[in-house]
């Protein structure tokens, strides 16, 4: 049924039509919508046969679907930046467990200093930790990835992080085609864990494991990782066959069939970047897209042959390793059969920062002219930069960066004189 509704609210009947049987959340924005609508079906009783948790904190709530997936139920959280952070030992516990919970993560910077609005520094800074990771590039995306996750993690028994744009998606209003309860049934069977708590058969669930073991143990995890490649494509042309829809799988290419130069992005961002290239094609620029949805496990194959033709890729992320530069990058070169020099890492949208097409067809421009630095920084106002740095070689106790910045644009009161 076609809905014009908020992102969140999509995601929420999603997860609903997926008949979680726990859902525990802690609010911190931009994911509190999601929840807050799900807590209203519960409540009213529209989803049956859930208990819905209230928790103190974030690490509450991942324990908390920790204990229920381990006891052999359905689990669904949700959480963004700070909340992931806090609750990240408990993340890592949830894939070294091997427990299917399904999470959303609306991506929000990290502080400090404090920002609310968008980037996909919170999801990257877990993207080792052994959960699959899909980006969702629209609320439809988001909406349909959720359906596919909990069958994914239920197949392999692995945790599952559906990351959709902060704001930019959770709280923007579009179209989307919300399934029947019957449709949902028919692609997501009942879940049947691999692994339960049950009294009958007692077992321990986080025994410690020493060096003789512990090798192996890290293995399989990852070869669940490299299975769950194997089976993505395939579930998601079955998705597609159920519902009509093209979403999903582990990547989506745009016009790339004669590019030379190749963007390489993920999430809302796609669609911006879309609009570019095609305004550069009635130029004559020969310039496609290449969309990341799985991040984690990294389709290494699917993205080389995806590249096999570019003779320059453009990488445009939302995050920073600080210190290194592009982390998307930094695996787009392990998979790239050309010189990795011509892979170029364009950090962009940082702190919610807007991308504009004028801005994106500069850099691609560059690119595309032999004229772009390895890494670069897109809109960087290069005078702001200059002047804490100018301030920090003048005295001493220069003060904070974030304040000092804030009292250069004027946001700020001045120091008194």
């Amino acid at each position: 049924m076609l809905r014009q509704t908020e992102g969140s609210r999509a995601v929420a009947e999603a997860v609903a039509l997926c008949r979680p049987e726990v859902i525990c959340a802690y609010p911190i924005s931009p994911q509190t919508h999601i929840v807050e609508a799900l807590g209203e079906r519960v409540k009213s009783g529209a989803l049956k046969r859930c208990e819905f948790i209230n928790v103190e904190s974030e690490f509450a709530a991942m324990s908390v679907a920790i204990g229920a997936s381990a006891a052999g139920a359905r689990a669904y959280t949700a959480t963004a930046s700070q909340g992931l952070l806090y609750m990240a030992e408990a993340v890592f516990n949830a894939a070294g467990l091997g427990l299917p919970i399904v999470m959303t993560v609306a991506n929000r910077a990290i502080g400090a200093p404090i920002n609310i609005w968008n980037d996909h520094s919170d999801a990257m800074s877990q993207r080792d930790c052994g959960w699959i990771q899909l980006f969702a590039e629209t609320n439809q995306a988001a909406l349909d990835l959720h359906m596919q996750a909990f069958r994914l993690g239920e197949e392999l028994s692995l945790p599952v992080m559906v990351c959709m744009d902060g704001f930019i998606l959770t709280h923007a209003y579009e179209r989307v085609d919300v399934p029947t309860q019957q449709q949902v049934d028919a692609y997501l069977p009942p879940y049947e864990p691999r692994q339960v708590l049950d009294p009958a058969e007692p077992v321990s669930i986080g025994a410690m494991v020493g060096p003789e073991a512990f090798t192996e143990v890290r293995y399989l995890a990852h070869s669940k990782q490299m299975r769950a490649l194997e089976l993505i494509p395939g579930w998601a042309e079955e998705f597609r066959r159920a519902f009509g829809r093209d979403t999903g799988g582990l990547l989506h290419t745009y016009r790339t069939g004669d590019a030379d130069t190749i963007v390489v992005a993920l999430g809302s961002v796609l669609g911006t970047v879309k609009d570019t290239v095609d305004e550069m094609r009635k130029a004559g620029a020969r310039i496609g897209v290449l969309g990341i949805t799985c991040f984690r496990p990294w389709p290494h194959g699917a993205v080389r042959a995806a590249l096999a033709e570019a003779k320059r890729v453009v990488v445009l992320e939302k995050s920073l390793a600080v210190g290194l530069g592009g982390i998307v990058s930094a695996n787009v070169r392990t998979s790239f059969s050309g010189n990795p020099d011509a892979v170029h890492a364009v950090i962009a949208g940082l702190g919610g920062r807007a991308i504009t097409r004028a801005s994106l067809t500069r850099v691609f421009g560059a690119a595309m002219a032999g004229n772009l630095e390895p890494l670069s920084f897109l809109d960087l106002d290069r005078s702001m930069v200059e002047r804490a740095l100018a301030r920090e070689r003048e005295q001493r106790r220069s003060g904070p960066i974030a304040e000092n910045i804030l009292r250069d644009l004027g946001v700020v009161a001045a120091r008194p004189g």
